[in-house]
């Protein structure tokens, strides 16, 4: 029987001790040991040699990883499973040359496994938010003070980020957060993330934000609240709960993610970045394992590596 309630890497290795093992685990989690065709749902479904299904709609074979992020590999679940665990239960992430050596693949491998798990984290950054909600943005790049004199950017301070990528969130207090790369810090790229994600309930729902003239408007929909940083006020003076310091927490977090386990992220994988925070940001209050089966039971989105490495 599987132990479902793993506490570490020696128990999680005991546990999927063999190629097997993890195969049946996989199929468990994704079928609930009902067989489905990837290919038509509602077909009937053979069993063939070894660990092969057939789809008899459309004539079609398949496997548990068939229509994965593990389709195709040539590493093995055991190590795929490792680099999960590894990558979920780190707090602050795993680089690709680190989960190189602790799984023994190279580091382009190790690149490659990470990026798909990534595009499967994004299933944490949808959610529905109401009650009190903070709503701010931040700035990811490296700081003019660390960099060499004629590689500095001049007049890139404060929201002209001309050497940094904008990310918008939108944090629930007590609750879950959402957060998306943006082009720019406009009302038009900001509101709409707004009205798509937080319930339009004024009776019931109240947005803080800064000052920053993108979020005006928001009054005709929710109950919105300021608090003025330009006046170096970070907490309103007539209540104390107006305040943004929530959601400015955790992008110190992602921050510290960014330039301390992985140097340098580019734009275009930025978003899957921010999604592999948010998951281990909003689910913070479960078990690792709980965590890693989570992941595994929503891991049927496959990514190729030429959609990663073309730039579009």
């Amino acid at each position: 029987m599987i132990n479902t309630k793993i506490k570490s890497v020696i128990e999680l290795l005991q546990t999927f001790s063999t190629e097997q093992i993890c195969i049946d685990y996989l199929e468990q989690m994704r079928w609930g040991g009902v067989v489905e065709s990837p290919f038509d749902p509602l077909s009937q479904v053979y069993k063939c040699i070894g660990n092969k299904y057939k789809c008899k709609n459309t004539g079609k074979y398949f496997n548990v990883k068939t229509g994965s992020m593990f389709e195709n590999t040539k590493i093995s679940l055991r190590k795929w499973f490792l680099a999960i665990w590894l990558v979920t239960t780190y707090k602050k992430g795993i680089s690709s040359l680190q989960l190189a050596k602790d799984i023994g693949v190279t580091q382009k491998t190790a690149w490659f496994l990470l990026q798909r798990i990534r595009v499967c984290f994004s299933i944490e950054n949808s959610n529905e938010l109401s009650g009190i909600v903070e709503c701010d943005e931040t700035f990811i790049g490296g700081k003019n003070k660390n960099r060499h004199k004629n590689k500095k950017v001049k007049r890139a301070q404060g929201r002209n980020f001309k050497d940094k990528t904008p990310v918008m969130g939108m944090l629930q207090r007590g609750g879950k957060m959402n957060a998306y790369v943006i082009n720019d810090t406009r009302r038009q790229s900001i509101q709409p993330l707004i009205y798509k994600y937080v319930a339009v309930a004024p009776e019931t729902t109240r947005i803080i934000s800064d000052e920053w003239w993108a979020y005006t408007g928001l009054d005709k929909y929710y109950d919105h609240q300021v608090v003025d940083h330009s006046k170096k006020e970070y907490v309103s003076l007539q209540d104390d709960t107006v305040h943004t310091n929530s959601i400015e927490g955790s992008w110190k977090i992602l921050k510290n993610s960014v330039s301390g386990i992985y140097n340098h992220v580019s734009k275009k994988h930025l978003q899957k970045y921010v999604d592999e925070f948010l998951y281990r940001f909003n689910l913070r209050k479960i078990s690792d394992s709980d965590r890693f089966q989570y992941l595994l039971s929503n891991s049927d989105i496959r990514t190729k590596y030429k959609d990663l490495i073309i730039i579009k």
